[in-house]
């Protein structure tokens, strides 16, 4: 099964959404928080390698400090991975339906890029909240999720939980178009699957391709979004995306905006085959059992 047939209704797609995206992050997760301790340090000055960053937190901070502010993204995901498929199904109708345009790699960069700016929408609080708990200078701040909530709320007013929202567009539209757009290409060069682990594989190195150029595209603006949101008094550096890309270029050089490039890669590159894999997988099983 595969996501160019015909969409579940919104709540199997919801639950396969669901499914997919916490099985994604519970895997995942960890080098989601090295790449943020990666994204926020300036320089070298803590962490020398995606190694040295798992020794230093699990000997200084515990193993709990792994999965540090995962609650938040966990809560998001559900909705957040069904409007990523779900979405991205309304707009194939939509540009097709009302616009004429017809199914291509071009046309799934369109949707992609459409269901990314969706979704930016939904995750850009949840993510807000992640980066502050994730933070290692707020370690002692925030008791709990709650508390990080009453904080901004406090000290940056109702406009603070809209932080970083800009540079959270960017990101999801690029890396939705990247992922979207690769997923079509990939799955039209494979050699047709001719059996159901086959087609497992198939999903799993087109997603794993997807994800991967997905985070080439947009991993500039996770670095700003990161910097951005980690701000937590004025005055603040960091604003809107492309003058702060700038001034991270021109300060710390243009490798900086790739900084956390290759835990965020080993991340979303396979996080995103095993997304696409999971999510076929119970369409396919809803679409055999339920429907």
């Amino acid at each position: 099964m595969t996501i160019e047939e015909k969409p579940l209704p919104f709540k199997y797609s919801f639950l396969a959404g669901a499914i997919a995206g916490v099985s994604e992050i519970l895997t995942m997760y960890p080098l989601d928080v090295v790449k943020t301790r990666f994204q926020i340090q300036v320089g070298n000055s803590e962490y020398s390698s995606i190694l040295d960053c798992f020794q230093k937190m699990i000997k200084n901070e515990g193993p709990g400090s792994l999965y540090r502010g995962i609650l938040p993204p966990i809560l998001v995901e559900a909705p957040k991975r069904a409007i990523k498929f779900g979405a991205n199904d309304q707009y194939k109708q939509l540009y097709s339906n009302h616009f004429g345009l017809k199914d291509g790699v071009l046309f799934s960069m369109l949707t992609g890029t459409s269901a990314g700016l969706t979704e930016a929408t939904i995750v850009s609080f949840p993510d807000l909240i992640k980066i502050r708990m994730q933070d290692k200078r707020n370690a002692g701040l925030y008791k709990n999720t709650s508390d990080v909530v009453s904080h901004i709320y406090k000290t940056e007013g109702v406009y603070g939980f809209g932080r970083g929202i800009e540079a959270t567009l960017w990101r999801h539209g690029l890396w939705n178009c990247g992922f979207f757009g690769c997923i079509s290409f990939v799955r039209a060069g494979l050699p047709k699957a001719e059996s159901h682990q086959g087609i497992l594989l198939n999903n799993f190195i087109a997603g794993t391709i997807g994800g991967t150029i997905g985070t080439l595209l947009n991993t500039p603006f996770d670095v700003v979004k990161t910097r951005v949101q980690s701000q937590i008094s004025a005055p603040f550096k960091y604003n809107w995306a492309i003058p702060a890309i700038g001034t991270i270029a021109k300060e710390e050089g243009f490798g900086a905006l790739y900084k956390g490039f290759v835990p965020k890669v080993l991340r979303l590159g396979p996080g995103g085959g095993i997304l696409l894999v999971v999510f076929d997988y119970i369409s396919g099983y809803i679409r055999k059992n339920v429907l």
